[in-house]
């Protein structure tokens, strides 16, 4: 078989810090600059756009280097983690 053909799989490499950290992170910029951080959250992962998140503490270039789909990802997993 061609390797064209083959299915490869993704693994995206963020660095150092996980998706779990930035989330953890971003949350807290959030919260120091009194915004309500899940309703935050929740408008930068659906609309895309990244003035939903502050620039505090870099929150903003943070959040930036991780898809969307990664934190998606991310959150569903711990939330279903937590139902075990």
């Amino acid at each position: 078989m061609d390797k064209m053909e083959e299915t490869m799989m993704f693994k995206s490499q963020v660095g150092e810090v996980s998706a779990h950290e930035i989330l953890q992170q971003v949350y807290t910029a959030l919260q120091e600059k009194g915004y309500d951080p899940i309703n935050q959250l929740v408008g930068y992962l659906m609309s895309g756009d990244p003035v939903y998140i502050t620039s505090h503490n870099q929150a903003r270039t943070k959040i930036r280097k991780i898809e969307r789909h990664e934190l998606l990802e991310e959150l569903v997993r711990s939330y279903l983690d937590e139902k075990e």
